[in-house]
């Protein structure tokens, strides 16, 4: 279970694919040298330091016992080196001690430590967000009490909406909140599937929560966000007496052992004491700044252990050996001489880099949006447009790269000793929390692709295009039938947005229907586009492998992106075979 961060490859694309260079350019005095510095330390950190402790985490768990949480062996200890040594705040505003780099740099930190431990990575993830959010919308009381000791990870934060009757259904929470004489809020109910909702790791945890008042109006528009330590702070900041909150127990799940999954408790005592966030009745948007930096994290995470369970299944298949491959004249062959172990192989890693452009390019657009002017307006929407793409089609492919993984090793990937079983076991919840994927791809279908009266959508195809002329100009031989399979792709994607606009607001349960193909047939169009993209790059500038680039771009083509016509045909022509067939479910 060896794992070693890609540095070379991370640096590549967040260079030629992220718009690294545009982010550095609004006022960093960040280099090109100094990415690859910060890449290599935190390849270091994620290799030696995090890497080791995954299979102890996934052993060990979280033992809980009289309301307190025992982390793994050696996690303590890792996660202060962690914070300290100021990964936290990588994208986190200098005024609060953060250091204020492009969040496209930080992405592909977050994929290293999610390939290292996925169990370790979901951590601090909400802790940016929590910081994020605070900043943006707390009052400044609330900002010198909390926010440096969450940009700097001195403390970690969480993130409170899911309840048992309501699911992913926000407006549906019944967790209260009650004014009280000296502005401060009394807060009652019960929050499940909270990740990192006590631990060990940090002295204090910041719960951001979402409740509602006695006269809020009903669904999501009744919302606040309040801030609820699990400790008060004392006005000198030292840490006060525990405040009115508690785990009740927590979750045995399938994967991510060492990610302790909490049922919180508010108002044992007449309630927690909590701080509006923001405006009352405006808690969603709000929570939405930590739920979309939470959702590219978690594709991050799709990204992360893809690339461990590839690494892992090479070095399994040049090692083993069964079989004789055709022309070997004799003995037992590496597994990794057989087409269809090839295939595999090949599959793993031609997902694994089109999810992980996207995710990058999706930050990349993140740091666009704060620049001024149409720029970053038109940067937001490409934002605001790939991200469930970036948190869907990548934490999909989390979990076909793993179960391939586990299919290269055979029969010993069945069994827990190899590891491959526990990246399966692992990416399974990536496409559940967070919004499953498929309230992603309900979001993309029916809110960001009418953006701008579908102008956001028609723009981003018509970049596609481009890349699909710049392939097929460079008549490269090597290429293949790149050029071709991708404009059938970007055609496929085309089609059926025309048709998604015209179901929308019509048909709308068509459009429902079609959304998941729809999502998959973008991530393949986009994906395919940005490796050739990618191959292209390699070739002009004469670095980054050029001849594997092309060739990874040219086995996406011709092997993942030719699906594009079926999902087509899926998205435009298959509702009415989920709509109308209500008599196979009924009994």
């Amino acid at each position: 279970m060896t794992y070693r961060a890609p540095v070379a490859d991370i640096a590549f694309t967040l260079k030629h694919g992220a718009g690294l260079a545009p982010a550095l350019a609004q006022g960093s005095t960040l280099g090109a040298d100094d990415v690859d510095a910060v890449l290599d330390e935190a390849g270091k950190f994620a290799t030696e330091i995090i890497a080791p402790l995954n299979t102890v985490g996934d052993k060990f768990g979280t033992p809980f016992k009289d309301g307190k949480v025992t982390m793994p062996p050696g996690w303590k200890e890792a996660y202060q080196s962690w914070f300290k040594a100021g990964w936290n705040a990588v994208s986190l505003p200098e005024q609060w001690n953060g250091q204020g780099l492009p969040n496209a740099l930080n992405a592909a930190c977050i994929e290293m430590w999610n390939s290292a431990s996925m169990a370790f990575g979901i951590g601090p993830v909400l802790t940016m967000g929590a910081a994020e959010a605070l900043n943006a919308y707390g009052s400044d009381e609330l900002k010198q009490t909390y926010l440096e000791k969450l940009v700097t990870g001195e403390w970690m934060g969480t993130m409170q909406l899911t309840e048992p009757q309501a699911g992913s259904d926000v407006g549906a929470l019944r967790t209260k909140a009650e004014r009280a004489a000296d502005g401060t809020y009394r807060i009652t109910g019960q929050k499940i599937f909270i990740t990192y909702g006590e631990h060990e790791l940090t002295d204090n945890i910041i719960h951001f929560v979402l409740a509602r008042l006695p006269d809020a109006p009903a669904g999501n528009k009744g919302i606040s966000l309040f801030l609820v330590p699990k400790f008060f702070v004392n006005t000198d900041g030292s840490l006060g007496s525990r405040n009115d909150v508690r785990a009740h127990s927590i979750e045995h799940k399938l994967g991510i052992h060492a990610s302790p999954t909490c049922t919180m408790i508010y108002g044992d005592n007449g309630g927690a004491t909590g701080w509006l966030v923001g405006e009352e009745n405006r808690g969603l948007a709000c929570m939405f700044t930590m739920m979309n930096l939470a959702r590219l994290s978690v594709g991050l995470q799709g990204v992360g252990i893809a690339e461990r369970a590839t690494q892992q299944a090479l070095t399994y298949a040049r090692e083993r050996k069964q079989g004789r491959a055709l022309g070997a004249t004799s003995g037992s062959s590496p597994i990794i001489e057989h087409p269809d172990v090839k295939r595999m192989l090949l599959t793993m890693k031609a997902l694994t880099r089109a999810a992980r452009a996207i995710c990058y390019a999706t930050a990349g657009a993140i740091d666009g949006s704060h620049g001024a002017g149409d720029k970053a307006k038109a940067a937001d929407a490409r934002a605001a447009l790939l991200t469930p793409v970036a948190k869907a089609f990548s934490t999909d492919i989390g979990i076909e790269v793993a179960s391939l993984g586990i299919q290269v090793h055979g029969g010993m990937g069945f069994i827990e000793e190899t590891g491959a079983a526990q990246h399966l076991r692992d990416a399974r919840i990536a496409a559940i929390y967070e919004g499953t994927n498929g309230i992603q791809a309900l979001d993309l279908a029916l809110r960001k692709v009418p953006l701008g009266d579908g102008a956001v959508v028609r723009s981003y195809i018509g970049e596609l295009r481009n890349t699909v002329k710049a392939v097929q100009a460079a008549n490269d031989p090597a290429f293949g039938t790149t050029g071709a399979k991708l404009a059938e792709a970007v055609d496929s994607l085309d089609r059926a947005t025309t048709w998604l606009l015209g179901k929308i607001g019509t048909e709308p349960k068509s459009a429902q229907a079609g959304a998941t193909p729809y999502l998959r047939l973008f991530g393949n169009a986009a994906g395919g586009c940005m490796l050739a993209d990618e191959a292209l790059a390699a070739l002009r500038v004469a670095e980054g492998e050029p001849a594997s680039r092309v060739a990874i771009a040219r086995f996406f083509a011709e092997n993942i992106a030719v699906q594009a016509p079926g999902l087509e045909r899926t998205v435009t022509e298959a509702a009415d075979s989920v709509n109308g067939a209500d008599a196979v479910l009924a009994g």
